[in-house]
């Protein structure tokens, strides 16, 4: 294999590793902000279900409000049937009392209603309360995961860098153009195996003209059809298959 090749192969071998861990690195901070995107729904949902619980238990105040402020009247009307002593008008405080008590009677069926509302609305905070707290720990645990992670890529990306001039300075320049070149227009590999007479990156049957030079090892020979830098080892059968 030409000394060139051999040179260019570990460059792009370093080269991928570097991209691969800039990826990964790329990818921790949306990670990252969909867990605490996760955790602050369930949160939301909690506060969402507490919120539902204090309105509940408003509304049931309220209603035991109206319920004093009936009988109230309801002592009122009274005290002024006792002191009336015009039948119309006792008859009107009668009605006045009679409406009072069934006002009463359809709050006290609120009431109940309100009651189990209650109820099920304190499971439901029970039950988010618990979903929040197991969810909270996960993603803590999941971001704690995170970061680790983050500063282990952040050290390999260092160590991978820490010599990378010094790959690429081993090559000549006009090579290391047209692998630079290579690298941007097919998706970061410029170098692939020829086996079988097929090229490892566009998979097209080779000329023999071709596989007959990378055989030879005497120049750089690229595909004809998509371009990428041809090479072999000794383990690749270069017999083109039927």
């Amino acid at each position: 294999m030409l000394s060139v090749i051999e040179k260019l192969l570990v460059l792009q071998d370093r080269d991928r590793k570097i991209q691969r861990v800039e990826t990964e690195l790329n990818n921790i901070d949306p990670e990252r902000n969909a867990l605490q995107e996760k955790a602050k729904a369930a949160l939301s949902g909690h506060e969402a279900a507490k919120t539902r619980a204090k309105q509940i238990e408003s509304d049931r105040k309220n209603l035991e409000l109206e319920v004093e402020a009936k009988k109230k009247l309801i002592e009122k009307y009274s005290l002024q049937q006792f002191e009336t002593k015009k039948n119309e008008e006792y008859r009107a405080l009668a009605h006045e009392i009679e409406g009072c008590k069934a006002a009463i009677f359809k709050i006290e069926d609120q009431q109940l209603e309100l009651m189990e509302k209650a109820e099920a609305a304190a499971r439901e905070v029970a039950a988010a309360a618990k979903v929040s707290g197991d969810l909270v720990k996960t993603v803590e645990s999941q971001i704690k995961a995170l970061g680790d992670r983050e500063t282990s890529l952040k050290r390999q990306l260092e160590e991978l860098r820490s010599d990378h001039e010094r790959l690429v300075a081993a090559v000549d320049e006009s090579p290391r153009a047209r692998y630079d070149r290579l690298r941007r227009t097919k998706g970061g590999t410029a170098l692939v195996g020829i086996e079988h007479g097929v090229c490892g990156g566009c998979h097209m049957k080779m000329p023999m003209a071709t596989i007959l030079a990378v055989q030879g090892d005497q120049e750089i020979v690229g595909c004809p059809n998509c371009g990428r830098i041809l090479y072999h080892t000794s383990d690749m059968d270069l017999t083109q298959s039927d």
